[in-house]
């Protein structure tokens, strides 16, 4: 019996009983399905994280305190108080770092901002007048503030476009006064609609003076970090390096393995995040793949039901000449069958749920997040689905081929 009319039979057999085939695969098109979603939820996560990251532009470079973090029992050495004044005043000395281009100190946490009877819980942003360069902000009402500003220790403040809404609604701010802890700041900027720029919602934001911030709000005399531009792309690697001389030799540290700050490029950034989302949407869908293998079982289980259920019609075309290797070839392909067309179904419904998930995200979050279709984990997903047709398969269509026509055909 020839490849074409087993294909043939074994259709046929599939055909005969609809409702058994269809339950049989729904394991599989379930296991296929959450694959998809989970690789296509995960891949858009990974593009949106390394787009915000890469929004800060390739010359950026970040400064930590406390020590690099090597694992998760290490990240409470972050917060630290090693970055100072007089760190700020050597890396801005050109003899020390010749190629760097700009450095902004930066102080942030969350506060309460009050105007009148409403409220607001916002995100304070304590930074120079650098800031507006380099996240490209401009305001879409009134001005930044300068340097003077921040020498002068300025009480005012720069708030974006959700602050506005919830505090002064459709009325103006610039020129009001808003409160933040107990102090008196006047609004002499609002941001348009900015959204998600690397980590910061800008959207939600007051942006004061960081050494207002400092004195004023938080308290402080260090700073949470410090983000320096290179002069060009070339130099990156010379700017760190310097970075990292002028820091260890302000803090009097001579074995870099002691240091307690850590610098963080951008590909260095966006390298390590990809790592993480990575491996964190394969360990999802490796637990979503157990699923095939439930439905590989239940494969395996109904095979055996439609041998012992089609007994006699085994006998019958033994009788007529089929071979032990016919019986086998047409019970392992009516497997193979099913978990591949289960593996197709699973991966349309996958992309389906992947695209609406990305439509419900983006609404949901307030940001682009674009979906994936990830064709590597599909064409994947439907090689194992078929895989897993023979593998569990093997054993019912053998059972099916050792049947003796003479016991068949008696079969009742």
């Amino acid at each position: 019996m020839n490849f074409k009319y087993s294909a043939h039979a074994a259709l046929a057999g599939l055909r005969t009983n609809k409702s058994r085939s269809a339950l049989t695969i729904l394991g599989i098109v379930i296991g296929i399905t959450a694959i998809i979603l989970v690789m296509s939820i995960g891949q858009g996560a990974q593009d949106l994280i390394l787009n915000q990251v890469q929004g800060l532009g390739s010359r950026t470079i970040v400064v930590i305190p406390g020590r690099e973090p090597k694992g998760p029992t290490d990240s409470a050495q972050m917060f630290s108080d090693s970055l100072k004044e007089k760190d700020l005043e050597a890396l801005k000395n050109k003899a020390n770092v010749p190629t760097l281009g700009s450095v902004m100190p930066i102080v942030f946490g969350g506060e309460t901002g009050s105007y009148q009877n409403e409220t607001f819980r916002l995100t304070i942003f304590g930074a120079s007048e650098a800031i507006s360069t380099i996240f490209d902000l401009v305001p879409r009402e009134g001005i930044f503030f300068t340097d003077d500003y921040v020498r002068s220790r300025a009480d005012v403040v720069v708030i974006g476009s959700k602050v506005k809404k919830e505090l002064f609604g459709s009325s103006d701010a610039v020129g009001e006064r808003i409160k933040i802890k107990d102090r008196s700041f006047t609004v002499i900027g609002v941001l348009p609609e900015k959204g998600q720029v690397s980590f910061f919602n800008f959207d939600e934001t007051a942006i004061v003076p960081y050494t207002t911030a400092q004195q004023y709000i938080f308290g402080i005399k260090y700073f949470h970090r410090f983000m320096i531009q290179a002069s060009s792309e070339d130099s990156i690697l010379e700017t760190v390096r310097d970075i990292q001389l002028t820091l260890r030799d302000s803090h009097g540290i001579t074995d870099p393995s002691k240091d307690d700050f850590f610098v963080q490029t951008q590909a260095d950034l966006a390298a390590r995040l990809g790592t993480i989302t990575s491996v964190m949407t394969l360990f999802l869908a490796a637990v979503a793949a157990i699923s095939l293998v439930v439905g590989g079982i239940g494969i395996m289980n109904i095979m055996l039901v439609s041998v012992t259920e089609r007994t006699r019609e085994i006998g019958l075309r033994k009788a007529i000449g089929a071979t032990n290797g016919d019986i086998l070839k047409q019970f392992l392909l009516e497997a193979v069958f099913l978990t591949a067309f289960g593996g197709i179904v699973g991966i349309v419904f996958g992309v389906v749920f992947g695209y609406l998930a990305s439509i419900g995200l983006s609404r949901a979050l307030g940001v682009s997040w674009a979906f994936t279709f990830p064709i590597g984990s599909a064409i994947l997903g439907l090689s194992v689905s078929t895989a897993i047709g023979l593998l569990f398969g093997i054993y019912p269509a053998r059972q099916a081929s050792q049947k003796s026509p003479m016991e068949a055909l008696r079969y009742e």
